[in-house]
């Protein structure tokens, strides 16, 4: 019995601890799964902190299942597939006084596709491991007028949600 409570309370210590964004020299990694129109994919993103409520971050998705051109049942190439962004996240849990586990984070990110805005969530279950969700618009894109198929894929809007990491 003894072990039991001496258990549970660890485990309640552990939550209470976990920190969501901590500030200036935070590290946080995430992993997971990019939804949108065409395709699914994988996300993967960084976030540096800069600041008590700011980060510099940088993101990647590839997407690995999309919609195949019904007119010639054609492919989109790697470069349709693929993005990358570098981004600027506004850290908000704090200033919210949200949970200390907890963090709600707009930015604007600045891709190859698109110059965008995201708002994400965060929640940490202990110090190193939690879930995100997040969705992101294009503000402007770069080539309204392209025709190819395959160029709004990441150039539109989008859902990743997976697992978050304190590195």
């Amino acid at each position: 019995m003894k072990k039991i409570i001496t258990l549970s309370l660890l485990l309640c210590f552990g939550l209470i601890n976990a920190q969501a964004f901590k500030g200036n020299g935070d590290v946080k990694g995430q992993v997971g799964l990019n939804l949108q129109d065409g395709g699914t994919g994988i996300f993967l993103s960084s976030d540096f902190g800069i600041g008590e409520n700011m980060s510099l971050g940088l993101t990647a998705n590839y997407l690995l299942s999309v919609r195949t051109n019904p007119l010639n049942d054609e492919n989109p190439s790697f470069g349709d597939r693929v993005d990358l962004k570098a981004r600027f996240n506004a850290h908000l849990g704090s200033v919210m006084q949200l949970e200390p586990n907890m963090d709600i984070y707009p930015g604007l990110d600045l891709g190859l596709k698109n110059f965008g805005a995201h708002l994400g969530f965060r929640y940490f279950f202990t110090d190193g491991f939690g879930l995100f969700g997040e969705a992101g618009v294009p503000i402007a894109k770069y080539d309204k007028n392209s025709t190819d198929f395959g160029h709004n894929l990441n150039n539109q809007f989008t859902l990743n949600i997976g697992a978050s990491f304190n590195l």
